[in-house]
């Protein structure tokens, strides 16, 4: 496979995700080794985490900086970017946003029955360079750059257990509501470039990644330790490689399931309205019955 160009950034490794996830890995130096993929403590997580607006913010940031190079998020529309329980920006910063967004819309036919491109509006979905996978194909070489909107419910971590106990660890996943295993998965894939170990020999081209399955990827880090987005003073965080792995993870996972505040929140509803229901029903029971003899 050849190496995607150099500027394709943050979106070339999801490319990467894309195009290896559930295959052999080529020329993998360490292919039976486990993926180094720890779990995080996310704002979203367990069964009452709801959302960081502001993270969601400047993930958003690193975002647009960074992976729209090659990515688009075509089941997010502008609009949804000023939406309650998502980054929230203000609804005439979103549509200034639309209007000078970088790629336009094609629209039509026509009266003349001609496509014609367009500015995006708030309607409209989160656009990607490309027009059609073709183009991307014939820009990247060969790869298809992925659509990023659902891509953190599409990875996950695999256990690496033994057998016996994994009964165990899948009652504890059930019992701490843990679902945010393709967001662990996307973090430790940005953060996990290193220099390969000892004996371990490295195809031409390929970067020793701990997370990736073979630990061999084609793709260049997008961040770094020396290349990160800076954030403003007042964003609520400091601008560096961990920082914006963990915002712009964390952006994609409000991509993936952009009602999960709301879904959340009605969960908790329900549980105690099935509770007050179950406790006035049992004292009309005990009522009812308290004077026949058993």
């Amino acid at each position: 496979m050849k190496r995607l160009v150099p500027t394709s950034g943050f979106a070339a490794i999801m490319t990467a995700v894309m195009l290896f996830a559930g295959t052999d890995p080529v020329l993998a130096a360490e292919e039976h080794a486990p993926q180094h993929v720890e779990r995080l403590d996310w704002s979203f997580a367990g069964v009452g985490g709801q959302y960081d607006r502001a993270q969601l913010q400047r993930g958003f940031q690193v975002f647009q900086q960074v992976c729209t190079a090659c990515h688009g998020l075509k089941y997010v529309r502008f609009g949804n970017l000023a939406d309650s329980g998502g980054p929230q920006f203000p609804l005439d910063a979103v549509k200034a946003l639309a209007a000078s967004w970088p790629y336009q819309i094609t629209d039509g036919p026509n009266n003349e029955g001609k496509m014609v491109e367009r500015l995006p509006g708030l309607a409209d979905p989160i656009v990607g360079p490309y027009k059609n996978d073709k183009e991307a194909r014939s820009v990247q070489g060969g790869a298809l750059p992925p659509d990023l909107s659902l891509i953190v419910k599409a990875r996950g971590v695999e256990s690496h257990a033994p057998w016996y106990t994994h009964w165990f660890w899948m009652l504890a996943d059930i019992a701490t509501a843990y679902q945010e295993g393709g967001a662990d998965y996307i973090y430790a894939l940005l953060t996990g470039y290193e220099d390969a170990p000892a004996g371990a020999e490295l195809a031409e081209g390929m970067y020793y990644n701990a997370a990736f399955p073979g630990h061999q990827m084609v793709m260049s880090p997008p961040l770094s330790k020396d290349f990160f987005i800076e954030y403003q003073p007042d964003s609520g965080a400091t601008g560096s490689l961990d920082q914006n792995a963990k915002d712009v993870t964390a952006f994609l996972a409000w991509a993936a399931d952009p009602r999960l505040d709301t879904r959340k929140r009605l969960g908790w509803q329900v549980l105690l309205y099935l509770l007050i229901t179950t406790l006035l029903l049992y004292a009309v029971k005990k009522r009812i019955w308290a004077r026949v003899k058993h």
